[in-house]
């Protein structure tokens, strides 16, 4: 399959050094509106750079769009009516029309649209998942410093959403109430949210998210009947605790660290990707999901009104 990258900043540069090592993938060029950035990554990974993805010569097979939000519906658009395979870095789009459009693009051109919610495939994630079951209180911490990018856009769509998108694949619920706050700190947008979540189950999800914290914090707590999970996705490390049945009759507490194995997610998102081309299948996270968490996100930022 032959592969592009459009937007080689921050992200889209990890995207292209993985597609270049792939089997299976040749790295047809690297896309930026910023040719000299886009002429270093390119010479790193032994391709080409172009100012603009039609000027990549030959058929394109698949994408990855890793631009400003603001440009994924334009960029994808194009990408999808040519019949290209495309995985759109998150949050999908910035409207929920957007994504509605892209989805319904991609179904009539017979193509595959993933999103790039990347956490779902961290090793920590995945080896908690299967141990989440009916969680009836969850709380997450993801604080960040100040990044210098995706500054476009609230801190809720920048890195809260990673959450969102994670608690929805784990509650199988619908989201009945929300209570927001946020507040923008440094920048005229969202800086630091917190977010309640209420489920039709009984579950309760408190989140927050804060891009001007000193120190980095990505954790995850479940807790269910009878067992607590702790995830560090930056750490990529899951403890779990249960109470276990003794011969007295009295339960006693027992568990710690599980193991933790898996490449790099990044990775294994792009591998998933070129797994749902080759196949024929939905991706782990499908447009239809993407938007869900997007929905959600938009959701949030309108309750908390109009920022300066």
């Amino acid at each position: 399959m032959r592969a592009v990258v459009v937007g080689v900043g921050h992200l889209g540069q990890h995207h292209a050094r993985i597609l270049a090592t792939l089997p299976g993938v040749t790295l047809a060029g690297v896309v930026d509106t910023d040719l000299a950035r886009a002429g270093r990554i390119a010479a790193e990974r032994e391709t080409k750079a172009y100012a603009d993805v039609s000027e990549v010569p030959g058929k394109i097979d698949v994408a990855v769009v890793a631009v400003p939000t603001e440009s994924h519906a334009r960029v994808a658009q194009g990408l999808l009516e040519a019949g290209v395979h495309t995985l759109v870095e998150k949050p999908i789009t910035q409207t929920v029309a957007e994504a509605d459009a892209l989805i319904a693009l991609a179904k009539s051109r017979g193509v595959v649209l993933a999103v790039g919610h990347s956490e779902r495939f961290n090793p920590a994630v995945v080896a908690a998942r299967p141990y989440v079951k009916d969680p009836r209180f969850i709380e997450v911490h993801r604080l960040g410093q100040m990044p210098g990018r995706s500054l476009d856009i609230d801190v809720v769509l920048d890195l809260m959403i990673h959450d969102l998108d994670l608690i929805l694949s784990l509650v199988p619920s619908d989201v009945e109430g929300v209570e927001a706050v946020g507040v923008p700190v440094l920048t005229p947008r969202i800086d630091i949210a917190n977010v309640r979540l209420r489920f039709a189950n009984g579950c309760i999800a408190n989140l927050t998210a804060s891009r001007i914290s000193r120190e980095p914090v990505r954790k995850i707590r479940f807790f269910q009947r009878d067992a607590y999970l702790s995830i560090d996705t930056a750490a990529r490390e899951v403890e779990m605790w249960r109470l276990v049945p003794q011969p007295t009759g009295v339960p006693a507490i027992g568990g710690g660290k599980l193991e933790v194995a898996g490449d790099e997610a990044l990775k294994s998102e792009l591998e998933d990707f070129l797994g749902a081309v080759r196949d024929g299948r939905a991706p782990a996270v499908s447009g239809e999901q993407g938007r869900a968490a997007l929905a959600l996100a938009t959701r949030i930022v309108e309750l908390m009104g109009p920022q300066l």
